[in-house]
């Protein structure tokens, strides 16, 4: 990094100077890996900014009496500071006092906010952000307080009412940052993170999925190579992905965000959980859930019985009204198969571990098994081995996935509630199903 010029003329603007130190300082931080190695260097990130930033502070203070403008000067010593992801007490100090000198600091207000932030106080950030948006219409306070809105904490009655008006507002304002500079690619992600919010907050609409999705692409467009090392961007489009079963990108992403964050541990236990969840069912399907042959014999003899049309094969809330025609896996095409039922025995079941979708394994009065994958269950919501099942409308995905020098074949059917099964002639009660919740990294650089 460069250093500041002592032999410089007087003349020279020193405060410029001191500004672009601290903004090289951020450059080194944001674009680390564009000069450094992610598989060699990635646990020394930490110790080099750290570095970085002690040499930093060390010519802002060796240069503190050539800067006439004091509220200016204390502005890039917190900056500084604020480049660390933890709180510190000197940098609250140099800011606080920086916007009681100069209240019309918008940029000392947002860093303070920061501070804040990390050291816990959200209703203290709040103000900062809020106040400095009323000084000055900005992109950095519009979406701070997008991803802080979601992270406040929830009121006396926790109102479902008053969270989901917060997403709202969240996705608003990370539009209107985005609408002040279209070409600021941290803005795009936090827009792709509000949409991602509200997403898993709504009934999971697609509509909102796939706007997460373009606000993401957006982000890589504007900057690939910040958006290529922006780990939390990886692990949150990777729980996108996971839930919409695209499971060979989720595990990239979260291969890639733990190579980004070595210390962080929840992206590869999250690749770890789904690999091995698609281990278990790619097993349990091709040996129709390790089923003796005379019992499944049995089962199959149940089936066939029970096989003809009536009540069972109605339709459960959501999947229209009328009479669904009864048919076998081996008839049904891949997509969502309008009109038609499918009925089978349950021969395995996995609870979910992390963030998987309730997986059970049934068979067709043919004998064929599938895996189905049913989302937003309730803790208490689960199917037994030897269960009748009826699934209306099925949707079919054939998957094909290698990871890692592994491979995982199978079918399933996704059923993105259980209240949408019929299970030994019932139809779910409404307990049985719960409302979504994803883990994210919602504060990407704080």
């Amino acid at each position: 990094m460069a250093e500041v010029d002592k032999t410089a003329e007087p003349a020279i603007d020193k405060l410029q100077i001191l500004r672009e130190l601290v903004d090289e300082l951020y450059r080194f931080r944001d674009h680390y890996f564009e000069t450094h190695s992610v598989e060699e260097d990635a646990r020394r990130k930490t110790a080099d900014v750290a570095r970085e930033t002690e040499r930093t502070l060390k010519e802002l203070e060796e240069n503190e009496k050539s800067v006439q403008n004091k509220a200016e000067f204390l502005l890039l010593k917190g900056r500084c500071l604020n480049v660390s992801p933890t709180y510190s007490a000197v940098a609250e100090e140099c800011l606080s006092k920086a916007v009681k000198l100069e209240p019309g600091l918008t940029e000392g207000w947002n860093t303070l906010g920061d501070q804040y932030w990390k050291k816990g106080d959200m209703v203290a950030a709040k103000h900062c952000f809020t106040g400095a948006l009323q000084r000055s219409q900005n992109k950095v306070s519009l979406r701070s307080l997008s991803m802080l809105l979601r992270q406040l904490p929830p009121g006396e009655h926790h109102d479902a009412a008053e969270w989901g008006k917060r997403v709202l507002e969240g996705v608003d304002m990370a539009r209107q940052a985005v609408q002040l500079d279209v070409t600021d690619a941290t803005s795009w992600y936090i827009l792709g993170n509000a949409y991602l919010s509200l997403f898993f907050s709504s009934g999971q609409n697609a509509q909102m999925s796939q706007r997460a999705l373009n606000a993401y692409a957006q982000s890589e467009k504007v900057d690939r190579a910040g958006a290529e090392c922006n780990a939390d961007l990886h692990f949150n489009r990777a729980n996108l992905f996971q839930y919409e079963e695209m499971f060979g990108k989720a595990l990239a992403g979260y291969d890639r965000a733990a190579a980004l964050d070595p210390d962080w541990d929840e992206a590869p236990e999250r690749a770890k959980q789904l690999l091995e969840h698609l281990g278990k069912v790619t097993e349990l399907v091709e040996n129709k859930g390790k089923m003796k042959a005379g019992r499944l014999r049995t089962m199959l003899s149940d089936l066939n019985a029970s096989a003809a049309p009536g009540p069972q094969l109605g339709s459960p809330t959501g999947c229209g009204s009328g009479n669904l025609e009864p048919r076998t896996l081996s008839s049904l095409k891949q997509g969502h198969n309008t009109g038609v039922a499918l009925s089978g025995k349950v021969v395995f079941s996995l609870a979910p571990t992390g963030r998987v979708a309730f997986t059970f394994g049934m068979v067709d009065r043919e004998g064929t098994c599938t895996a189905v994958m049913v989302y937003n269950t309730a803790d208490s919501w689960a199917v037994m081995i030897g269960d009748t099942v009826v699934i209306p409308e099925p949707q079919i995905k054939q998957h094909s996935v290698t990871h890692d020098r592994k491979a995982f074949e199978f079918r399933s059917i996704r059923v993105d509630s259980p209240l949408l099964l019929v299970v030994n002639g019932k139809t779910q009660k409404v307990q049985s199903q719960i409302a979504v919740s994803v883990s994210y990294k919602p504060n990407d650089n704080k």
